[in-house]
């Protein structure tokens, strides 16, 4: 064997252990993100009462971060086809970081909304970055294992501060909200610099260097992408599960206030589907591979649709299994949903960041709406009722696309 050769195996051998390492720093800076995102929904009534603002104008203020998402991603997914990985998602950290500092010193519902936007900056370099990175340094049975591993970050984030916002850490900071807020937003700082210290190991700039695929955008790469009706499809969906998950990220433990729930027991219970998503993300990716993709999706999207029934239940064992059953869809329909598009027949490798640009485009159209028409609904009807038929008609919609999507496959065999 030459001593290139064995040069070369060496180095493929590093790479492909090394990977793993930068998944693990994806995943913390993920998991960061989902603290944040999560940071708001068990803090709802204090910050409410704290800012005097009322719950329409709270539900604004939680669609803000979304609503800047559909300006930021396209820019953010066209940086990621040209920024080094290591540099654009240490960025991403630092400006997640910073919003919710912003959110600690915010005295208005003004203030609160530009904080909480600026979340909208940082975010699509982290949530684009992520999955564009990982479909191009893992193929077959891996891919699908480190994608259900780095959409547990997010997950496990929403559900840890949800579930300990309330019960621990509010006590320890003596009840006030905004040391809790400047908890957060230190934690996203460390996690983005462990990334950058993980990125900057001589084995990742062989993987950047594999990674690097900027050459070509150009305005034309948007309708060529957008063109194709596997990826219209998508993006419809896409729209769809960002209301569900965004209204229920957010309005969840209200929803169980509403039915008689304590504070920490509505962020605790709150916190199951979220806790249930994490093993679902771990499994459902897996055997969901190209052939079966589309009929997991329909049965996630048939169960999120039963869940948003089952929640009408007041307690008990009903709504147990309601909650259950929404997490074993939400831990895994974006993972399910980002894969297909980044594996769709004519989406060029060299713009998968573009690609997953355009896809929170379309999906945080459905991040704003959702909290948005849940307050609503709440302010009008003081009940959930109403709210949760409206997500299980959205759940309805997302089994119909998954029909469609099956007929342009076929199509296109």
């Amino acid at each position: 064997m030459s001593e290139h050769t064995a040069q070369g195996g060496h180095h493929d051998a590093g790479f492909a252990r090394y990977r793993w390492a930068m998944l693990g720093g994806i995943w913390l800076i993920y998991y960061s993100f989902g603290v944040v995102a999560g940071s708001m929904a068990p803090l709802v009534s204090r910050i409410s009462q704290d800012l005097a603002i009322d719950f329409a104008t709270m539900g604004a203020i939680m669609g803000a971060w979304p609503l800047m998402y559909i300006f930021a991603a396209i820019p953010c997914g066209i940086l990621l086809d040209r920024l080094q990985p290591r540099l654009a998602m240490f960025i991403g950290g630092v400006l997640i970081a910073v919003s919710c500092l912003g959110r600690a010193w915010a005295f208005d519902g003004t203030g609160m909304f530009i904080s909480v936007a600026l979340f909208g900056l940082g975010g699509p370099l982290i949530s684009i970055g992520a999955p564009k990175l990982i479909t191009l340094w893992f193929d077959g049975p891996n891919r699908g294992l480190a994608m259900g591993i780095y959409i547990t970050g997010p997950a496990l984030g929403t559900a840890s501060a949800l579930a300990l916002t309330n019960a621990i850490l509010l006590p320890w900071a003596g009840d006030d909200w905004r040391l809790v807020m400047q908890a957060f937003a230190a934690l996203t700082l460390l996690t983005a610099l462990i990334w950058f210290l993980i990125a900057s190991h001589p084995l990742a700039s062989d993987i950047t260097s594999r990674t690097e695929s900027a050459a070509g955008f150009t305005l034309s790469s948007i309708p060529q992408i957008l063109k194709l009706p596997a990826v219209q499809a998508l993006l419809a969906m896409a729209v769809c599960i960002f209301f569900i998950n965004h209204g229920l990220n957010n309005w969840l433990p209200e929803v169980l206030r509403a039915k008689g729930f304590t504070a920490a027991d509505a962020g605790f219970w709150a916190s199951m589907p979220t806790m249930v998503g994490i093993a679902s993300s771990l499994i459902v990716p897996r055997f969901a591979v190209p052939s079966r993709r589309l009929a997991v999706m329909a049965s996630i999207f048939g169960s999120v649709l039963i869940a948003s029934l089952l929640l009408q239940a007041q307690s008990g064992a009903v709504l147990i299994f309601g909650l259950v059953l929404l997490g074993i869809a939400r831990g895994s329909m974006m993972a399910l949903a980002m894969q297909a598009l980044m594996e769709t027949p004519g989406v060029p490798r060299a713009q998968l960041g573009l690609a997953g640009g355009l896809f929170f485009v379309a999906a945080e159209l459905g991040g704003v709406l959702g909290p948005v028409t849940l307050g609503v609904f709440f302010d009008r009807y003081a009940e959930f009722y109403q709210a949760l038929l409206v997500l299980a008609g959205v759940a309805l919609m997302l089994v119909l696309l998954t029909v469609l999507l099956a007929r342009i496959n076929r199509k296109n065999r």
